[in-house]
């Protein structure tokens, strides 16, 4: 169980349309692939620095079924999942509305200047810190016994960065037809927003709350 939920939190993270917009626009900018390497390593670090920080809180000893420790994270992740559902249902609803313009954030204007140690900062800012939160709870419910749980976590990082990583590959090794690729594809994202995040807000939301329900009632 503990493969299966990483990597279902793990695939709605790197499918996240806003981490994914601002890494595309990191790395079509001048000097992309150089601070597109940058922006993996902040997210891969930050997301590194979370799990270890959960393992070592609890020091790897998931608390005992039925005791307030255990309801307790089981209550977070119900609440992360009934989160997630909300923010698909009032998607929905507003998804046909007129929207009004969006300023552009600051950091896109000076993009071509940013320097890779901006980047690297870049990375944990645009994490969604609410899934990774579902994570923890995962983590802080799972006994790490063997090498294969270890490598589960690791799986979940890979997972998680795995759209980040194979536009930087390409670019790197096929600069012209990458940028071609990356401009469709924020133009794709740009139309397709908020379906994308209903579809993998309700997927993930139901899981959460289905799995956290059952494990509450049993």
């Amino acid at each position: 169980m503990l493969v299966l939920n990483l990597v279902l939190i793990g695939v709605v993270i790197t499918l996240e349309p806003i981490p994914l917009t601002a890494f595309i626009l990191v790395l079509a900018s001048k000097g992309g692939v150089r601070k597109g390497a940058a922006f993996i390593f902040g997210w891969l670090v930050s997301l590194a620095i979370v799990i270890a920080f959960t393992v070592l809180v609890t020091g790897n000893k998931p608390p005992e079924p039925s005791t307030a420790p255990s309801l307790a994270a089981l209550a977070v992740k119900l609440a992360i999942g009934v989160g997630l559902t909300l923010i698909a249902v009032r998607r929905y609803r507003k998804m046909n509305k007129p929207k009004p313009p969006k300023k552009t954030p600051k950091w896109q204007a000076h993009i071509d200047s940013m320097t890779p140690w901006y980047a690297i900062a870049l990375g944990p800012l645009t994490q969604p810190w609410a899934l990774i939160a579902a994570g923890v709870t995962v983590i802080t419910g799972a006994k790490l016994a063997s090498w294969q749980s270890y490598l589960a976590l690791v799986l979940f990082c890979v997972i998680a960065t795995s759209s980040f990583l194979a536009m930087e590959i390409y670019a790197g090794f096929r600069p012209e037809p990458a940028q071609q690729f990356l401009a469709r594809l924020r133009h794709w994202i740009d139309t397709h927003t908020d379906q994308v995040i209903i579809i993998v807000s309700l997927i993930l939301g139901f899981w959460l709350v289905g799995t956290s329900i059952y494990y509450i009632v049993t």
